[in-house]
């Protein structure tokens, strides 16, 4: 019954509603069902179409609405020909959106899918803090770590991996492990004055940007009184942030907290 069937795995991005692609709106438009995620923003959920049929499968730290396996499975259920499904996932689907897993399970029932990426978080919420990722004398490359493992099993870092100062790092859903990933960051060799960013539900109106240290980040997230969504960013480059977060003028997102 799925062979004409097709489900579109779509980014929505990491909030702001004009960071969709082209494509991933025209596609949420003529969607006849959309099964989402909790870090899909409420902007961007408003502009599902009244007539399709929502159903949100959002997960947190210690909570999930659905297991992965029963969201694949959902998948499977919901693929037919004569509808188009959206699985909106928030940031891109395959960057720490378990994209993959939910695509290998629709080949595997032989149903048809398609992939449109999203802008990734770590790349869009460091722009809207002010800061570049990469930068000329600064930082060669960057890294995209997860702060926390799948089922909610005990974080594991490679010290080789946050030892590079020619690297930025990018740490999503680092909140909930924030002690470990500083002592990580401290035993691999960085300085406890390395520039470090926090960014609180980024893109969105209500994106908080704090710049600390790597030393003052436990600090600096506690007296914030800081909520998952977060992103951390480490590396020389956060330093840039004063400058051109402040030239920032199409938003009140661009204020800088410093610890």
């Amino acid at each position: 019954m799925h062979q004409h069937a097709r489900i579109y795995l779509v980014g929505a991005g990491p909030g702001d509603p004009d960071l969709l692609t082209v494509k991933a709106l025209r596609l949420l438009q003529q969607a006849d069902t959309v099964i989402y995620d909790r870090l899909v923003s409420g902007e961007i959920q408003r502009l599902i179409p009244q007539h399709a049929d929502r159903i949100y499968v959002g997960k947190a730290t210690c909570h999930h609405t659905l297991s992965q396996a029963e969201i694949n499975t959902l998948l499977i259920e919901q693929a037919d020909a004569r509808k188009t499904i959206v699985r909106l996932k928030g940031g891109d689907p395959y960057i720490f959106g378990r994209g993959g897993e939910e695509a290998l399970a629709l080949v595997r029932a032989g149903i048809d899918f398609e992939i449109v990426p999203g802008i990734t978080a770590g790349q869009a919420c460091a722009a809207y803090a002010g800061i570049p990722l990469t930068h000329r004398g600064l930082a060669s490359g960057v890294r995209f770590i997860t702060g926390h493992r799948r089922d909610d099993d005990a974080l594991v870092i490679d010290s080789r991996t946050l030892a590079d100062r020619d690297q930025t790092l990018v740490i999503y859903m680092g909140l909930s492990n924030l002690g470990l990933i500083v002592s990580k960051l401290l035993q691999a060799g960085r300085s406890g004055n390395t520039p470090a960013a926090i960014i609180e539900r980024g893109t969105t109106p209500r994106q908080r940007n704090f710049i600390t240290t790597i030393g003052q980040l436990e600090a600096t997230a506690a007296d914030g009184g800081i909520e998952s969504p977060a992103l951390l960013v480490i590396g020389d480059v956060v330093a840039l942030a004063d400058e051109l977060c402040a030239a920032r003028t199409d938003s009140d997102e661009a204020v800088l907290q410093y610890a």
